[in-house]
């Protein structure tokens, strides 16, 4: 059993609804119905009536109900104590970050802080975008830093979460190219010949705002499905070895495209992603010092930049 199918129970006591509870728990509809399912088979019993609308929960369920508040937050207490007893982790500011942004946009945007902010004593826990965002629902991160796409809002509390604009990123369909310096493939392809496309898999946050983006154009594009992957350095490096046409982050290709290894599969394709990076509001949790500090710097550094 694990902790999150109570975290989903939880949600689901209290909304009373699979869609929502599915909402906020940043997950697929059928993918948080087969935890909830997965929880039953645990728990040996039903402890959903569906037979109802709102949900309702069974006897069974209401009991698990009670003991999953007291158990989540006997170890949420627990957690806090644990990391009470390291002094030296109060000055280290713990990002949750997306794989992709981990690679790409991280490491060049803390060097841009140094003069404004100061040296900063960081840990990266690099995860898919869900998961990155559950960190910070659940306190195991100070800071997260995600995409943010019109099509698929990260849905935090306003009245809980705060939130700054880091800056933009650009989706764009690359491929190899022939010996011309041509690529191999060029969008948008036929019904009789489909091209071949490496695709993010689903439920993936950039896959969803690219076929979102597909769904939209004008023209149709015809692609064949021939690879899947979570991660875009894993679609980039079969692109490189010139697999079929990827949906990649203009910074994760820039010395490719540069050493003219990958070329544009087509114009028009593109669809933009801003970059954020949320916290949780002053006096929900008690924060540490140090990410307080680091975020009124912030805030200063990007007011400047705005006005430069």
């Amino acid at each position: 059993m694990e902790t999150k199918w109570l975290e989903d129970f939880v949600s689901l006591a209290e909304t009373r609804s699979f869609s929502r509870s599915a909402q906020l728990r940043h997950v697929t509809q059928p993918a948080f119905s087969r935890r909830i399912q997965s929880l039953e088979a645990w728990a040996g019993t039903d402890l959903v009536d569906r037979s109802s609308y709102p949900t309702r929960l069974t006897p069974a369920g209401q009991t698990l109900y009670e003991q999953a508040l007291e158990t989540l937050q006997a170890l949420q207490t627990t957690r806090a104590m644990l990391r009470a007893h390291t002094a030296a982790a109060q000055d280290v500011i713990e990002f949750a970050v997306p794989h992709t942004l981990a690679f790409t946009f991280f490491p060049s945007w803390l060097s841009s802080l140094r003069e404004s902010c100061g040296p900063i004593k960081s840990r990266l826990i690099a995860l898919n975008v869900h998961d990155a965002v559950m960190r910070l629902v659940e306190g195991s991160c100070d800071l997260l830093i995600a995409y943010h796409h019109t099509s698929q809002p990260i849905q935090l509390d306003a009245a809980r979460y705060e939130m700054l604009p880091l800056g933009r990123e650009t989706l764009s369909p690359f491929v190899k190219p022939n010996e011309q310096g041509e690529p191999l493939f060029t969008l948008p392809g036929t019904v009789a010949h489909p091209l071949p496309y490496l695709a993010y898999a689903p439920g993936a946050y950039m896959g969803r705002a690219v076929e979102q983006m597909l769904k939209q154009n004008k023209t149709p594009v015809h692609l064949d499905r021939i690879y899947e992957t979570d991660m875009a350095e894993g679609l980039k490096a079969m692109a490189l070895e010139g697999h079929g046409i990827a949906f990649l982050p203009a910074s994760a290709v820039r010395r490719e495209l540069r050493g003219k290894r990958l070329v544009s599969a087509g114009q028009g394709l593109d669809t933009a992603l801003d970059i954020r990076i949320y916290r949780e509001r002053p006096g929900t949790r008690k924060a540490k010092g140090s990410v307080e500090a680091f975020w009124n710097d912030l805030e200063k550094h990007l007011a400047a930049t705005a006005k430069a």
